[in-house]
């Protein structure tokens, strides 16, 4: 039980570059591959399908893909923002605040205006030098049995994300969800290079690889007591 739950401790989002010429074997992918099909999903659907992307050429020229920034996400990421280590330390929750630029986390920015400011990025900037990309695709067209907004759905493709993850962990490799490829115009310029079918979606992209240094960053989860509760709502902790 102690492993684990250090795994578990230890799985991270591995945000800095990562080295191109230091490839994943196939046992590798492999075994995160097969994590993936024993995730559990609602009703045993296994609504989903994994792209393997290892190809130079291929990662290149989804490397090139341009996205814009989205003022829904720089007005919710704000939300979420702390702007010192001890204030995240004391929220326990959220994210800091110095790993975007100003303009995203200026208090009473007009974010409709920064975005359209913004310059449309390459995904290379997202990428940073990934040598494997994981697709993660799913059927728009099912759903869990009465699960309104296929609810339980989308929860089977968390599970299926933190199988990989913890596999992936297990494994001393890297990995970075890249929620930008779900975008709907990221979304039709994969399925252009990729070929995947129109009913098929992009629930979210791994970015797979070692990464070239080492980035630090601030890491908080709520106490047991933050959120437990006891047979009753507001009974809090296990005591």
């Amino acid at each position: 039980m102690r492993d684990i739950l250090d795994l578990m401790r230890e799985r991270h989002s591995a945000r800095a570059p990562y080295d191109p010429q230091r490839k994943l074997t196939k046992q590798q992918l492999a075994a995160i591959l097969e994590a993936a099909s024993w995730a559990p999903t609602a009703h045993n659907m296994q609504n989903f399908e994994v792209v393997v992307i290892d190809d130079p050429a291929c990662l290149q020229a989804i490397a090139a893909v341009e996205t814009k920034t989205n003022a829904v996400f720089l007005r919710e990421n704000f939300e979420q923002l702390s702007f010192s280590e001890e204030e995240l330390r004391r929220k326990k929750t959220g994210i800091i605040a110095s790993r975007f630029p100003p303009a995203w986390r200026t208090p009473g920015a007009d974010f409709d205006a920064v975005a359209a400011a913004a310059e449309p990025q390459p995904l290379s900037h997202s990428m940073q030098g990934c040598p494997c990309l994981l697709l993660v695709l799913y059927d728009a067209r099912k759903r869990a049995p009465a699960s309104e907004g296929d609810v339980l759905g989308l929860l089977s493709l968390g599970c299926v994300m933190e199988n990989m993850w913890l596999t992936a962990e297990f494994l001393g490799v890297g990995l970075q969800i890249l929620s930008v490829f779900s975008s709907e115009p990221v979304e039709r310029e994969m399925r252009r290079i990729l070929g995947f079918p129109s009913h098929l979606k992009i629930a979210y992209a791994c970015r797979l690889g070692y990464p070239a240094a080492v980035r630090d960053y601030v890491r908080v989860r709520r106490d047991v007591n933050d959120f437990a509760h006891r047979n009753r709502y507001g009974r809090k902790g296990l005591e």
